[in-house]
Formats: C-alpha cells, structure tokens, sequence
C-alpha cells in the first residue's frame, strides 16, 4: 500500500510541475507573439509616418513654388520684382502673425490639470475605502 501512495504523490506531484511548466511556456509564448506583432505594427507605423513627413516636406517645397509664383505674377501685373516679393513677404507675416495669435489663444485655455481624472480617481478612492465609524468628539 505505501508504494502506491508514494507513486500516487509522484505522479500528483509530476503533474503539478509539468503544470507549472506548461503554463509558463505558454505565458512565455504568448509575450513573443505580442512582441512580434507589436513589432510588425511599430514597423508598419515608423513607414507610414516617414511617408507623412515626406508629404510635409514636399508640400513644404510647393508652397514655395506657389509663393514665388504669385510674387512672378504680381511682377507681369506690373509691379517692380523687389515690390512683389515684399508684398508676398507682408502676407505671409501677416499669415504667420494671425496663426501665432490663434494658437496663444489656444494655449491660454488650456487648464494645467486633469479635472475629471482627478475627481473620478477621488471618488474611485472613497467608494473602496471603508467606511470607518466615527469617533466621539471629546468636547
């Protein structure tokens, strides 16, 4: 009888650790697979987002090929070249001027904490903690 219980408890004991082992390899599975496919996503955004900057750039070149251009045209209109390209200049400044004020606007209503995150962590942390009872004042 005791030589059954001792290969009982070695055979319960085998399964516990092949068990153990099993679920640690499929853990350690699962981390690779996520690994992989976390990489072939950061690859596949790192081309997509050098493709974007890449349209910047040239959408950058054309509107510098736009801008000469109109400084050209106001030069066959009949304004003297230097003239043209100052007004062109004046506008773009102008631009510039305008978009620097919107976005300070922006900036100065911004409001420097999380309100909502704040007050919701706060209710989350009264609603877990306990209730403790009162103590009488002793006045």
């Amino acid at each position: 009888m005791t030589s059954q219980n001792d290969a009982l408890e070695r055979t319960l004991g085998q399964l516990v650790a092949d068990a153990t082992h099993d679920i640690s390899s499929i853990m350690r599975s699962e981390i690779a697979l996520a690994k992989a496919e976390i990489g072939a996503d950061a690859k596949r955004a790192g081309i997509g987002a050098g493709m974007l900057a890449a349209t910047g750039v040239f959408a950058f070149l054309a509107l510098i090929m736009l801008l000469f251009a109109a400084a050209y045209g106001l030069v066959a209109a009949g304004l003297a070249p230097w003239l043209s390209f100052l007004i062109v200049a004046g506008v773009l400044l102008v631009v510039g001027a305008i978009l620097a004020l919107v976005g300070k606007s922006s900036l100065g209503k911004l409001k420097g904490k999380p309100e909502r995150t704040i007050k919701n962590a706060q209710d989350t942390i009264t609603a877990i903690r306990p209730s403790r009872p009162s103590r009488p004042s002793s006045e």
